[in-house]
């Protein structure tokens, strides 16, 4: 991500290498430490100069590798041999893209190879490469999975709004909680795929950017508050560890009901359709306006879940820390407009 944020269009690292394309020269650029990469070198003119598009174009129309520092604001060395250790397997042919392989496998060095002939861009990391994409075909990918990104979205509303009603009637069950968990995480990894579009995109991937930030409000708390809920021993350390470890999944086992319960602290081997749980109010009550969180926690530690909240009396509502009387009123008119705008969603969506 680093590598391609570095050579996104707009910025001056990208237009030195469409300089190079378009005049079919060819080039080899290492970015690194020039004395880490030393070791490295055969001959080579050592220049020192402040990096602008035009010199990283000149110096192109040499035969050798050119050496930039680590942030690519100087030209370090041009004309350079590279000699990596032979010995290190490559899967390229060609001795320009050869020479990138092994370089970055044998050094911490971001390669970038420009191809003369074919006009392609690889960029080479830790051994691994990527092929830049043109502009217009990086955008339609983004596009594409920003549309698919707004249809797993309304799908993860629909579930979720129908929780939210079984919540306050009192009939979750566990396949309801995994149903929002588990779509709640393919948004998320929906999201994480268009972002490397957007750092690919740079300059370009504005709007791409402004309607993911609004596709993904409130999807990250959601989530959050999901397993806030309904972790079957609740602790701090078994929140972050639940969290970590469903963002770690393979795809194959998100779509697992049997991993996401034994993640949540659950028998996989459990019926989840017949499997009542309870909610503790995290996520009902984070949706109340102006309701600070050190002040939920004390309302799920005195009650203990949603539905005894809700069979509360004002006297019990008023006594926990941090409540009061005014924002005990507060409290039951957010509970009855989240019951009353639930029911017109629900209807909305039927």
């Amino acid at each position: 991500m680093k590598a391609l944020e570095m050579v996104a269009p707009g910025t001056a690292l990208r237009e030195g290498i469409e300089s190079i394309l378009d005049a079919r020269t060819g080039g080899l650029i290492v970015i690194g430490d020039p004395e880490e990469l030393s070791f490295l070198n055969s001959g080579g003119i050592k220049l020192d100069i402040d990096y602008t598009p035009a010199f990283l174009y000149q110096v192109a129309k040499m035969d050798g590798a050119i050496i930039l520092n680590t942030n690519s604001t100087k030209i370090a060395m041009a004309n350079v041999q590279l000699m990596p250790d032979p010995t290190i397997l490559s899967h390229e042919t060609g001795t320009r893209h050869r020479t990138a392989e092994r370089v970055s496998k044998q050094t911490d060095a971001l390669v970038i190879a420009v191809s003369q002939r074919r006009e392609v861009v690889s960029l080479y990391v830790d051994g691994a490469k990527y092929i830049l994409e043109d502009i217009p075909v990086v955008l339609a990918k983004a596009n594409q999975a920003l549309a698919t990104l707004d249809k797993y979205r309304t799908r993860l509303d629909q579930v979720s709004t129908r929780l939210t009603a079984l919540e306050f009637e009192g009939g979750v069950t566990l396949h309801d909680v995994l149903t929002v968990m588990q779509r709640s995480e393919l948004v998320t990894r929906m999201a994480v795929e268009i972002e490397r579009y957007i750092v690919e995109l740079g300059s370009e991937g504005r709007l791409i950017e402004m309607q993911l930030e609004e596709t993904m409000v409130g999807a990250a708390a959601e989530k959050a508050a999901l397993v806030h809920d309904y972790l079957a021993e609740y602790s701090d350390e078994g929140f972050a560890s639940a969290l970590d470890q469903v963002g770690r999944l393979p795809h194959q086992d998100l779509l697992d009901f049997g991993c996401l319960a034994e993640l949540l602290g659950y028998d996989r081997k459990l019926n989840t359709l017949d499997y009542s749980v309870s909610p503790r109010g995290y996520r009902i009550m984070g949706r109340i306006p102006r309701l600070p969180k050190l002040v939920v926690g004390e309302i799920v530690k005195e009650f203990g879940g949603l539905d005894e909240l809700l069979a509360a009396t004002d006297a019990e509502l008023e006594a926990i820390e941090g409540v009061g009387e005014i924002r005990a009123k507060d409290i039951r008119e957010g509970l009855r407009r989240l019951q009353e705008i639930n029911l017109v969603d629900r209807y909305l969506q039927t």
